[in-house]
């Protein structure tokens, strides 16, 4: 498919790559057109049904990751047209569908719907020019994205409430200190460290991958004895896969393990 609002490409050199999916309205900031969203749903969904792939990393340009929503786009809508367009909804939460691991590595500004998608990702890396925020207290409306949800949940809520009701912006030390990133990095260095943590990764079994992601993205889910219960479950499946056998014989036997992945 040939894509006009994000670039595509394929790292590595393993048996398993990794997925690159570059946000490219530079005009615009990166602001998140409804194009864009299907596009970048379109593209998160072809890496993820490929066996040869095993992370996808997000990223948007050094200046920035994105800026936010599509405003004139928005400022066209009433309530109706709005509620009955699904407005934001119906497609802004495709990357919550992809079982594989999404790296977001944002440089730059991050804010309002650009904030909300990063959240979204699996793990996040910022470069140290990296500006994060939920200003849309300051053009009258309120996050649609999840910001009011999420952010409490990654930085707490006096921080959350601090920022979305002042509309401030967060720089990377501070987003590192808040958990709200993995990682401050400098910015020339970014993509590389995201690549690097990709193909560590993509060197794992696929299946232990995807249940590490599921399960602790459940963890804000569902209550801490549940979700113990769930992963005892899991733990207790993957001693039926080759690979639970393979990681552990190449341990004891000192050798690296060759995952069949499954």
């Amino acid at each position: 498919m040939n894509y006009e609002n994000i670039l595509v490409e394929t790292r590595g050199e393993g048996a398993r790559k990794t997925g690159v999916i570059r946000l490219n309205r530079p005009k615009a900031l990166n602001a998140l057109s409804d194009p864009l969203m299907d596009e970048l749903g379109h593209a998160l969904k072809a890496f993820d049904a490929d066996p040869g792939i095993g992370c996808i990393v997000l990223t948007g340009s050094e200046k920035a990751f994105a800026a936010g929503a599509d405003i004139p786009t928005l400022l066209q809508h009433d309530f109706l047209s709005a509620f009955n367009s699904q407005l934001i909804s119906k497609n802004w939460e495709h990357i919550l569908a992809v079982r594989k691991p999404v790296i977001g590595a944002v440089a730059g500004f991050c804010l309002g719907g650009g904030c909300e998608l990063a959240m979204m990702c699996d793990v996040l890396y910022a470069a140290d020019n990296a500006k994060f925020g939920q200003p849309e207290i300051k053009l009258g409306v309120i996050p649609g994205g999840g910001g009011t949800q999420r952010l409490p949940r990654w930085v707490g809520k006096s921080k959350a409430m601090d920022m979305l009701l002042t509309g401030r912006f967060m720089d990377a030390a501070e987003a590192e200190r808040a958990g709200l990133v993995a990682r401050v990095i400098p910015a020339e260095q970014l993509l590389e460290e995201a690549f690097k943590a990709a193909e560590t990764i993509n060197g794992y079994s696929a299946p232990v991958v995807a249940l590490m992601k599921q399960l602790t993205n459940q963890a804000f889910e569902v209550p801490l004895t549940e979700g113990v219960k769930i992963e005892r479950g899991m733990f207790h499946a993957v001693f039926g896969t080759h690979d639970q056998r393979e990681g552990m014989n190449a341990f004891l036997e000192k050798r690296p393990a060759n995952w069949k992945h499954g």
